[in-house]
């Protein structure tokens, strides 16, 4: 059986959700490895926090502007491309929040292990989000779409 028919099936959110409690396991089952003092984990962990929100939440005010969908699920009911505001510094602000909100949270676990977290949403988000988003976007907008991708990186 194909691995594609997990495209665009699980919405991001989710997918984040169920990474964050598996972080949680980990990181409450294994000894700690890069542990850190309560007196830097917190701050670390509320800065990484309201760095990720804020990115994610411009990505949703310059969606809403455009008036295109913001709905992960439904890439090809795109009516704009956007590629301006923080979309000129990423192409994907709203995946690019949730990893920091990740790596938030594993600072705050204070776990090196908890760091698998963030690398699994990233490689899975990619795999099975971004690169069909980007399929039906490179559909729809054509060589606009493509221009804008050799300008702007997929993450950072």
């Amino acid at each position: 059986m194909s691995m594609r028919f997990l495209e665009l099936r699980v919405p991001p959110p989710l997918v984040g959700i169920i990474i964050a409690g598996a972080m949680w396991f980990i990181a409450s089952s294994l000894s700690p490895f890069l542990p850190l003092p309560a007196s830097a984990r917190l701050p670390a962990a509320v800065i990484l926090a309201l760095a990720g929100v804020a990115t994610a939440l411009s990505g949703v005010i310059s969606f809403r502007r455009a008036q295109t969908t913001v709905n992960p699920l439904k890439p090809d009911t795109s009516t704009a491309l956007v590629s301006t505001g923080i979309y000129r510094i990423t192409r994907n602000p709203m995946y690019l929040g949730m990893l920091a909100v990740l790596v938030a949270w594993a600072a705050y676990l204070s776990s090196g292990w908890a760091l698998l977290g963030p690398v699994a949403f990233g490689l899975y988000i990619t795999r099975f989000q971004i690169i069909p988003e980007e399929r039906a976007l490179r559909s729809l907008f054509g060589t606009k779409f493509v221009e804008y991708t050799h300008r702007t990186r997929r993450w950072l």
